[in-house]
């Protein structure tokens, strides 16, 4: 009974074994990697509190978060879907009550009701092989988003995205 069990076992061992070295083979074009998503907020007056890049998290207030996975090699139609939480009013608590207080918390909580969600589906710009570096995601006016993986730095005239900072939202955006 014991020689059967063992037997049994090891023939499940070399199929899953196979099946491994099957995907393997199958998969070497879609070697993936990890890298740091930022945030560049472009609207004057609002702030981001937090985003998300096909479900990796990471917080909007500038800097590096880790990490999103990325495939090494872009191929066509690659897209990432964005999720974002935008506070409009980020220097409120100025005028609240002190800090710790009972009416901090209130207004605290009457504040974040306040908050925005959005989300949108983007194209991921195509990158020379091995020259993808961290995914910038720039909020930009009237709830638009835009990704590159550029290695070059916002501002320079090699960085793919231009649109300026501290945009004023325009009163009416265009559809």
């Amino acid at each position: 009974m014991r020689l059967k069990r063992c037997l049994l076992c090891l023939g499940f061992v070399g199929c899953g074994l196979a099946v491994l070295m099957l995907l393997g083979c199958a998969f070497t074009e879609n070697k993936m990697v990890a890298g740091n998503i930022a945030a560049i907020n472009h609207v004057e007056g609002t702030a981001i509190n937090w985003f998300s890049v096909n479900g990796y998290r990471a917080h909007g207030g500038g800097g590096s978060s880790c990490c999103i996975i990325l495939p090494v090699k872009w191929r066509p139609g690659l897209k990432v879907d964005v999720e974002w939480e935008v506070d409009l009013d980020p220097y409120a608590y100025s005028k609240w009550p002190p800090l710790g207080s009972d009416g901090y918390r209130a207004e605290q909580v009457k504040h974040k009701a306040k908050y925005r969600h959005y989300s949108a589906t983007v194209d991921l710009p195509e990158w020379p092989e091995r020259k993808s570096c961290d995914l910038k995601v720039h909020f930009l006016t009237c709830n638009r988003v835009a990704v590159t993986t550029a290695c070059a730095i916002y501002g320079r005239p090699d960085y793919p995205i231009k649109e300026p900072r501290r945009a004023k939202e325009p009163v009416v955006c265009a559809k």
